[in-house]
């Protein structure tokens, strides 16, 4: 029986670790290709960059691994500064807003009453699930008669404004008790020192989960730059991608992906926990 249970076992661990592979594959195919030279890229991709015949190859290890692409970005490449100086400011705008509007919003909703409050907390939800395709040609006719159509503003602002972070910080506010509140305002707290010394701290999980994912999300924005940016100067790193089926710049375009890639990997390994512990919050119902 125990002889059949470590079977079992391993079988299991061996699907996991064949699925783990697969889903880890783009990965590892984006850092070797980065690693690879043009022409090392052009024999094994060449059906698909360079509109040859013949079939799709690719080796499990570059045959001559080099480091030209990424000296190329980082030194040849000013472009691509610029474009990550934007990434930092939008991502980061965005965030700072979300902390100052998000949390408000969201401790307002878990521990306030007022009219229309379950009306208006189902609007967040409604709004938290259109995509946006669905609120692209209103939002651009808004940041157009505001003039901020062709400036970080544009998408700074709508961001900082998302309901995602509050549906997050709202569970988490929830479970506070309400006796800890009672007994604070008895001792003399006021709305702020609430807030400041009993949401934040005891909310911070959910608070750093929905920053966590904000970071994730808007630094790999794609729709809003291109529909509200005109200036490719203001243009994030996200959009920054060589011409991948132009042989000379195929390998840039590998290591222009792994860069990219690098800061939101770091952040998601960095706030894992923090992730867990919001969809664990999520998943539980009273």
């Amino acid at each position: 029986m125990i002889h059949g249970a470590k079977i079992s076992k391993t079988i299991l661990w061996s699907l996991l670790a064949l699925l783990a592979a697969l889903a880890l594959y783009p990965v590892f195919f984006l850092i070797m290709g980065a690693l690879m030279g043009n022409d090392e890229l052009a024999g094994y991709l060449g059906a698909v960059i360079a509109g040859r015949e013949g079939y799709v190859d690719f080796p499990l290890l570059p045959g001559y691994p080099t480091l030209k692409h990424f000296v190329e970005i980082f030194l040849d490449s000013p472009e691509f500064f610029v474009m990550f100086w934007n990434s930092i400011k939008i991502t980061f705008g965005v965030l700072a807003g979300q902390l100052v509007v998000g949390t408000m919003a969201a401790w307002g909703f878990a521990k306030y009453d007022f009219p229309w409050k379950k009306g208006c907390f189902l609007l967040y939800m409604i709004l938290m699930l259109l995509p946006f395709q669905v609120l692209m040609l209103s939002d651009y006719l808004i940041l157009d008669k505001l003039k901020l159509t062709d400036s970080l503003w544009g998408i700074i602002l709508p961001g900082a404004f998302s309901t995602f972070p509050v549906f997050i910080m709202h569970r988490f506010f929830s479970e506070i008790p309400d006796s800890l509140i009672e007994s604070a305002k008895l001792d003399g707290a006021r709305e702020w020192q609430l807030f400041w010394y009993i949401a934040l701290p005891i909310g911070s999980s959910g608070v750093i989960a929905s920053m966590v994912l904000g970071f994730l999300e808007y630094w790999s924005l794609i729709e809003q730059p291109m529909t509200f940016l005109k200036d490719k100067s203001l243009l994030p790193l996200s959009v920054f991608l060589p011409d991948i089926t132009n042989v000379g710049r195929s390998g840039m375009a590998f290591a222009a992906s792994v860069v990219t890639f690098i800061p939101a990997i770091l952040v998601f390994l960095g706030g894992q926990d923090y992730l867990e512990q919001g969809i664990m919050a999520g998943a539980v119902k009273e």
